[in-house]
This record gives structure tokens, sequence and C-alpha cells, in this order.
């Protein structure tokens, strides 16, 4: 989207010289109001009245701007720029400015209920950082002044505070439209439904976040703001299948470890035949050797422990 913010280029003094000038007009005219007698015209003494309102008017240009800090500025209407040069300044004092923050924000987003690729209802959360990239649009796009003059009293710092926080109330509804759409484009982990090694949001990681981000900054273009970084910080099955989902979760688990049981139970009972024969250390026939096997894979594949049993007899009996 084309960047309609400007730097301020209209008149701006520094602070303290134009304080320095104010007080010097002031200290004239109250000199001249004072040393007035009858000798003098009535319209020196209205000039006086006059210079010292003109004066005081005069004070409303002062603005002070701390770093990462910004002035949009409006005369009568119209956007004349946006003030960003650190210090105290003077400005001309029907110069309307409406202060805001470039410091970079924390957003914590509430997990919310959402349904995944396959259907399932999951809880997902997310963190935000987030900053004003374009403060005409932040002004100006957006109808952040409307929420943040609802919300706010007197005070410049109390105006920035609410202004700040109806960025806030707009990032956090857009990331929520965004989480939900991402949410929805993928399974929570692998299972029947989907293909094996297709992205998920349990798995994702990185990936995950990345579309989140490009996604939450598309939304968020036409308001100015950037997300620097987001990512998912809360993933979790909905509570009424999180106990079923966590069966199938052990069930798989049971599996796996039971295949890596008999993995290592057939490398062990092979390896056992091969020494005896190696060895010489007996001879067994095809019978033998699966009583053996048999016996060796229920002792290796067992959860109990095996109860020895003494053959006192011989293996050619």
């Amino acid at each position: 989207m084309e960047k309609k913010e400007f730097e301020f280029n209209g008149l701006r003094i520094n602070g303290f010289l134009a304080l320095l000038i104010i007080i010097a007009i002031l200290v004239f005219a109250i000199w001249g109001f004072t040393t007035t007698t009858d000798g003098f015209p009535l319209s020196r003494t209205f000039g006086c009245i006059g210079i010292i309102i003109i004066d005081f008017i005069l004070c409303i240009g002062f603005k002070k701007l701390e770093p990462n800090e910004a002035m949009v500025m409006v005369f009568f209407g119209t956007y004349r720029g946006t003030l960003t040069k650190v210090g105290f300044h003077w400005v001309n004092p029907f110069m309307s400015s409406k202060k805001v923050s470039l410091r970079a924000r924390n957003l914590n987003v509430d997990p919310i209920k959402v349904n995944d690729k396959t259907g399932n209802p999951i809880m997902i959360g997310q963190i935000l950082v987030w900053k004003l990239k374009d403060t005409y649009k932040a002004m100006f796009e957006i109808d952040s002044q409307t929420m943040a003059a609802a919300g706010s009293v007197s005070g410049t710092g109390v105006q920035v505070t609410s202004r700040m926080r109806a960025f806030e109330s707009f990032v956090r509804v857009q990331s929520d439209a965004a989480l939900r759409e991402v949410a929805g484009m993928f399974a929570y982990d692998e299972n029947g439904d989907i293909t094996k090694g297709d992205l998920t949001l349990r798995a994702g990681g990185t990936e995950i976040n990345d579309i989140l981000l490009n996604k939450l900054n598309d939304r968020l273009a036409m308001s100015g703001i950037e997300v620097i970084e987001a990512r998912i910080n809360y993933l979790a099955y909905s509570p009424e299948i999180a106990a079923v989902m966590l069966r199938r979760q052990q069930a798989a688990a049971i599996i796996a470890a039971r295949e890596k049981i008999v993995e290592g139970a057939v490398s062990m009972v092979k390896m056992a035949l091969d020494k005896l024969k190696d060895e010489e250390v007996v001879e067994l026939d095809d019978d033998k050797k699966a009583a053996m096997v048999s016996n060796l894979m229920v002792v290796l594949c067992a959860d109990d422990a095996a109860q020895p049993v003494v053959n006192t007899g011989t293996l050619y009996q």
C-alpha cells in the first residue's frame, strides 16, 4: 500500500529560543503597560494588552518529543506531516498535534477456541510484538480517534495512552481473526486424517509462526501497524475432546514403544542363536530353535519380569 506519511516541514523553531523571545516580548509588553501615563494615547494601553494576549497564545505552540515518539500535525483539518525530531520545539500555535508512541509493545492474546483443519476443536493463543509504522494511516485510515476519545480524559499523557489502547484494541481483533484463519489451515498433529509429513500446528514451529506473521501484517497494513514478531504460545485440545485425544496419544506411544521392543528383541534372539552356533555351545534343531525363540521373545517383550524355571533334563530329550 502507498505510504502517505511524510515528515513535518512547516515552521519549527528551537523551543528554548522561542521561549526566550516570548519572555522578552512579555517583559516588554508589561513594561509598556506599567509605564503608561496620562500623556500616552489609550491605544498604547490596548496595544500592550493585545501583545500580552498574543504572547500567551504563542505559548500554546511549545511541543516536546521523546525518543520513539511522534506528533501528527494537523492545520484546520489538513494533514501537514509528522514531527519525529526529538527535543523541545515551537510550532504554529494554531497547528493541532496528536502524539503517538512508536515504541514496540507486547500483546498477549488469550487462548481462543477454534477448529483445526480436520475439524477438531482446539485452544490456541499467541503473543505479538507490534509498533506503529505509518502514523498517517494509524490516525486517519482507521477510527482510532473516536475509540480513543471514548475512554480518554483531560491530560496529554492520558490521551496518548487512550490512543495507543485504541490501536491495541484494533490489533487484538485482527490478530484473533488471523489466528483463526491460520489454525483452520493446519491440523493439530499427525493423525489418520492427514497425509504423513504434512505441516501441523504442533510440529510446525517456526514455519507456522512465519505464516501467522504474514497474515497479521496483511490485515494490519491498512492501519499503519507492523507486527515485528508473532508466535503461538498456547496450543491444546479443547476440554471436551482432550481426554479422548490423550488416550489416542498414549496408544500411539505404546505402539511405538512396542515396535522398538520387538525390534530389539528380534536382534537379541538372532545374536543369541548366532553366538551359540559360532561358538558351538550346543546344536539345536529347528524345533528347539523355535522353542528358544518363543521363550526369549516372551521374556524380552513381556511387561512383567520372567519367572525362571530350572530344567534338570537335557535339550535332546
